[in-house]
């Protein structure tokens, strides 16, 4: 089997040098962030629809449908390995490390031609990407990497997190101007992506304060937002009573920015306070439209569905890809909002 061994070294390397259709599918459910869709479901099977003979199966496991960004990671994915005359298993993972361990289990049983992942847990998952590794399968990551040690992961596509985080960095100083004051991070620590963002928009925040007696932006609290919506909320209530004079929250997704902006609403400080968030899902962008979220660095979560897919085409033929490619965010402003296809009625 080739592998790309190397690969887990450099991710290690990375994060140390920086920090969510109808006919053809079926669906089970065993109970189920990132954050928000009505999704029940755990697993969904697609086939290629045209009554070809399929030449192989794909299994994904998702950090978590709940999230938006996923979904449609999953449903770029399904289309391109569909296209390519491959079926997919999708299940979601639910940000819970042992239920992706389990799906990882699964997929070996089935013999699937590749699995793909959004590690629900940069380290913890290591152990169960070493079986498919003993079993002759190879691993892609997307979005998030694993970074244990001793795994082999043929391909990863993601996000440059950690210019990501400088460019909320810079709109976090941009937005506070010379007032400076009390900011909190909501962060998620068990993903490589949201150290990353962090280490990113650290890096401003210092450079920022560097030399300065007054207008300084102080980091009171960096705790976990879970990526989640409710999750975000609950951590920026407790720390609104504890910190009333903050004046900006990080949060290294929507999901947990929305979160933020809800408890923002409910304490009556949306006069007060700013948010900057990570991702560009709609409702980020309907967010930032309507005032309540200031900037995204955005993500392009189709592209990296339809990239994975052309990487496991490309190993399986034999071809030499590019083992890792990481995609520059753009700032996404009001402005911008203003001007999005997307958002227009």
């Amino acid at each position: 089997m080739r592998t790309f061994a190397w690969l887990s070294i450099f991710a290690i390397l990375i994060s140390f040098a920086g920090c969510s259709s109808d006919s053809g599918i079926e669906t089970t459910n065993d109970g189920a962030s990132g954050t928000s869709s009505d999704a029940s479901s755990d697993s969904e099977t697609t086939d290629t629809n045209d009554g070809s003979e399929s030449k192989g199966t794909i299994g994904y496991s998702a950090m978590s449908f709940k999230n938006p960004f996923f979904v449609v990671i999953k449903d770029s994915l399904e289309a391109s390995a569909n296209d390519a005359g491959y079926d997919l298993i999708a299940n979601d993972a639910d940000t819970d490390v042992s239920k992706q361990a389990n799906h990882i289990d699964e997929f070996i049983a089935k013999g699937v031609s590749a699995i793909v992942l959004n590690p629900t847990d940069r380290l913890a998952i290591g152990e169960a990407i070493k079986k498919a590794n003993a079993a002759g399968i190879p691993v892609f990551t997307c979005d998030l990497q694993c970074v244990a040690e001793d795994v082999e992961i043929a391909g990863h596509i993601g996000t440059d997190n950690r210019q990501g985080g400088t460019l909320a960095g810079q709109a976090m100083v941009e937005v506070l101007g010379d007032q400076g004051g009390e900011i909190i991070i909501l962060d998620y620590k068990p993903a490589n992506s949201c150290v990353l963002r962090v280490e990113g928009f650290m890096e401003v925040i210092n450079a920022h304060n560097e030399g300065r007696e007054a207008g300084k932006i102080e980091v009171i609290a960096e705790i976990n937002g879970g990526g989640d919506e409710e999750i975000g909320y609950k951590a920026t209530a407790d720390n609104l009573v504890a910190h009333p004079n903050l004046v900006g929250v990080f949060a290294i997704n929507d999901p947990s920015a929305l979160g933020a902006w809800k408890a923002i609403d409910e304490a009556e400080k949306t006069d007060q306070i700013s948010i900057v968030g990570f991702d560009g899902a709609k409702a980020g962008k309907q967010a930032i439209l309507e005032g309540k979220i200031y900037a995204d660095p955005i993500q392009f979560p189709k592209k990296m569905g339809t990239e994975i897919m052309t990487k496991i085409l490309a190993y399986q033929a034999g071809e030499e890809f590019n083992p890792i490619e990481l995609i520059p965010t753009s700032l996404y402003k009001k402005a911008d909002a203003e001007q999005d296809p997307e958002l227009q009625n």
